[in-house]
């Protein structure tokens, strides 16, 4: 399976499909809650919430090409990112792109 950020592929022709999305919200643990609580009041990374944040994304990614596959298409292009952020500790993402298949058994 692959995603693309761009809207068409070089050299390649493809037929678009429908929207393919994937929605992940994953929470953060009240220790780590206390913690980076801590560590925002004196500034500085919050590392443990970008440890969410990336496990957020991965899982979501995940999530887009394992739809994508199950709708029969080849890839996703125009893939996009929305709304990666964290609320009341917890990482809340979005992934879209339209779903493709290769044209002429490439």
């Amino acid at each position: 399976m692959q995603i693309y950020t761009v809207e068409s592929l070089s050299g390649r022709r493809i037929k678009e499909g429908e929207l393919i999305y994937a929605n992940v919200v994953l929470a953060a643990n009240l220790l780590r809650d206390a913690r980076e609580a801590i560590q925002n009041a004196i500034g500085g990374k919050l590392r443990r919430y970008e440890g969410v944040l990336d496990r957020a994304m991965a899982q979501a990614i995940e999530a887009l090409k394992e739809k994508a596959v199950a709708a029969g298409y080849d890839g996703v292009a125009g893939v996009r990112i929305a709304s990666p952020y964290m609320v009341a500790g917890a990482a809340s993402i979005t992934v879209y792109g339209t779903g493709f298949n290769f044209i002429g058994g490439e």
